[in-house]
């Protein structure tokens, strides 16, 4: 396994700083923010788009500080039926565009969330009662959802995208897992996983768990932490609003590797990861609001060199009999 970085852990700074802290820090791969819930600050999308030598700037740029690309990131969402629905949905599509013109062949992405027939806002259904949850859903996914990510696959194989990577998020369609199967079921292949472990813990499922059902539909990987907060959730359930500034009255939050769940279940998560096939990187995602971002990134990538296994297996089974 690599280590890589989401550039926006690193939002301060500018691109060639980044990219000079990256190389000292260890790191192997870059994840590009390419715009809609980032502001992008290491990548102008448009530029990169209208000229050949930008994007062979660009990546030389990388290259030199011995750095490869493993994906590019659309997150956002397009299926809003508001206004900013169709600014994510092209922003999504340039991004396609890019990573074909760039060769590469991941685009991390989350799902979207419509809203019902008629809704200007988007409608995250999480229960089955009343019985019109039922009916909105329905809706979401067959008249919206699936047509959208039949042609999104469709347009990712003309710019030889291979892997749309779906990332679980909350106020999403695609959340959890038998979410993520339906997708899948309907979309076909192009569709897999950006497996993100902190939404997971703090929704109450298990990765370790998800790891073994997913298996080799996981295309991508982000390290990133959440502790729970069990005195506030006991009080409020995990279901929490309050914005992340208010992170000690927060039932959960996003925290730094190690601080949330310990380095022998990061130990197990990698391990776990190797043992459906995943040999692959695991791209550090820094959204904690407490430590500071270069030390965040320090004692993350610290924290992996020491769990994740390298090497490939070289052990031979003996024969028996």
């Amino acid at each position: 396994m690599k280590i890589g970085m989401v550039t926006d852990s690193l939002g301060h700074l500018s691109q060639d700083e980044m990219l000079r802290v990256a190389a000292e820090l260890g790191l192997t791969h870059l994840e590009f923010c390419c715009g809609n819930w980032s502001s992008a600050p290491h990548l102008d999308l448009n530029a990169l788009l209208s000229s050949a030598e930008s994007r062979r700037n660009f990546l030389a740029k990388v290259r030199d500080h011995g750095l490869t690309i493993s994906a590019l990131n659309a997150s956002g969402n397009p299926l809003h039926p508001g206004e900013s629905g169709k600014e994510h949905q092209a922003c999504a599509d340039a991004t396609l565009e890019l990573a074909g013109l760039l060769g590469i062949e991941r685009v991390v992405m989350m799902s979207g969330l419509p809203g019902g027939p008629g809704d200007q806002w988007p409608n995250w259904i999480t229960v089955a009662w009343p019985p019109f949850c039922g009916q909105i859903l329905e809706y979401q996914w067959n008249e919206i959802a699936i047509p959208w990510w039949k042609q999104r696959a469709k347009l990712a194989q003309q710019h030889k995208v291979e892997r749309l990577c779906i990332e679980f998020h909350a106020g999403q369609l695609v959340y959890n897992v038998p979410s993520f199967w339906r997708l899948r079921e309907a979309v076909g292949e192009t569709v897999g996983v950006n497996f993100d472990p902190s939404h997971l813990i703090w929704m109450g499922a298990d990765p370790l768990a998800c790891i073994h059902d997913l298996g080799d539909a996981i295309y991508h990987v982000h390290a990133k932490d959440a502790w729970v907060n069990p005195r506030q959730a006991a009080l409020t359930s995990r279901l929490e609003n309050l914005h992340s500034s208010h992170n000690r009255e927060r039932a959960w939050n996003y925290v730094t590797l190690g601080y949330g769940q310990d380095e022998q279940w990061w130990k197990q998560f990698c391990y776990h990861l190797r043992q459906v096939g995943y040999d692959d990187v695991l791209s550090i995602e820094h959204e904690d609001v407490v430590l500071s971002r270069d030390e965040g990134m320090r004692k993350s990538v610290a924290l992996l060199q020491r769990c994740l296994a390298d090497a490939p297996s070289d052990y031979t089974l003996p024969n028996i009999g």
